[in-house]
């Protein structure tokens, strides 16, 4: 089974489309800050576009898609990159979120979140307006490359978003 959380207008073929209300077309309505209706080890692809953000309980999230993922299962994650202006202009947006965020959720960082699951980061991507798509290429050269412009630039040039792609690990 695949699984898109928080479709909204985003409605896919080949996807359980969820959303927290019915004001889009949806196939079954979940609020995922609850325990998910889905059996343990049950979901091959997770899509989590633009929906991280409006938890209150981030981890929590994460614990849930662990239990419901199969071992190999992706779970595909946008959220607002945290100097991006739409990260804190949405009064509905509780966390930001760094090109750094994710990495506590594998096992071999040195601050693994005991408990949330073991995760493989296949992918980290930044992602800029169009108009400033040659910095994307420029800062997704190398993962050194991309810390630098976090830490040195990223409050000039905002990044518009974060994508992530993790594998779960059981």
């Amino acid at each position: 089974m695949r699984i898109n959380f928080g479709s909204g207008k985003d409605w896919r073929e080949g996807y359980l489309n969820c959303d927290i209300s019915n004001d889009n077309k949806v196939d079954k309505i979940v609020d995922i800050e609850k325990k998910l209706p889905f059996k343990n080890n049950s979901v091959d692809e997770v899509i989590l576009r633009m929906v991280l953000e409006h938890t209150q309980r981030p981890i929590d999230v994460i614990k849930e898609l662990y239990r419901i993922c199969r071992d190999g299962a992706i779970i595909k994650i946008t959220v607002p990159y945290f100097s991006c202006e739409n990260a804190f202009s949405n009064i509905t947006h509780y966390h930001q979120f760094t090109y750094t965020s994710f990495d506590l959720f594998e096992p071999a960082h040195s601050q693994h979140w005991q408990g949330c699951g073991n995760f493989k980061i296949l992918k980290k991507e930044l992602h800029w307006r169009k108009v400033f798509y040659p910095f994307e290429l420029l800062f997704s050269i190398n993962p050194k490359i991309t810390r630098l412009y976090q830490e040195l630039f990223s409050w000039i040039l905002p990044a518009r978003e974060i994508y992530v792609e993790m594998e779960c690990i059981k």
